[in-house]
């Protein structure tokens, strides 16, 4: 995996209140939820995934989403397979794709953290 995708990774876990530090295996890692189903996902301290966690575009690509933090999170490999497979496509004419995406949005927001060295009050809006 790439530094700059590793970089990426631990910019997610930096805002999202789910990801704390833990020891796995003899070493320290980093556990949080899947922004989908809330299933563990384990991080190494230098952002390479130690579970099948993959980088979500919540608001997709195709649909004008950015590589910005507040419209990523990480989630189970399922899930953003699944979402990406089922709904991306269709985001652009499919009621039922955009709320999905809104709901997902909504969750970022309610899990985000200032990363640290940030301003406290800052907000993903």
């Amino acid at each position: 995996m790439s530094t700059a995708k590793r970089r990426r990774i631990l910019g997610i876990i930096a805002t999202d209140l789910t990801f704390e530090r833990t020891e796995h295996r003899g070493r320290e890692a980093w556990l949080g939820k899947c922004l989908h189903c809330n299933a563990h996902l384990l991080v190494g301290l230098d952002g390479e995934p130690i579970s099948r966690a993959t980088i979500e575009h919540i608001v997709p690509r195709t649909a004008g989403g950015t590589d910005t933090l507040e419209n990523l999170a990480l989630a189970c490999a399922r899930c953003n397979q699944g979402k990406g497979t089922r709904h991306d496509p269709h985001y652009h004419r499919d009621a039922r794709a955009r709320e999905l995406v809104e709901k997902l949005l909504a969750r970022r927001r309610e899990r985000w953290r200032a990363p640290d060295g940030g301003d406290e009050d800052s907000d993903p809006e």
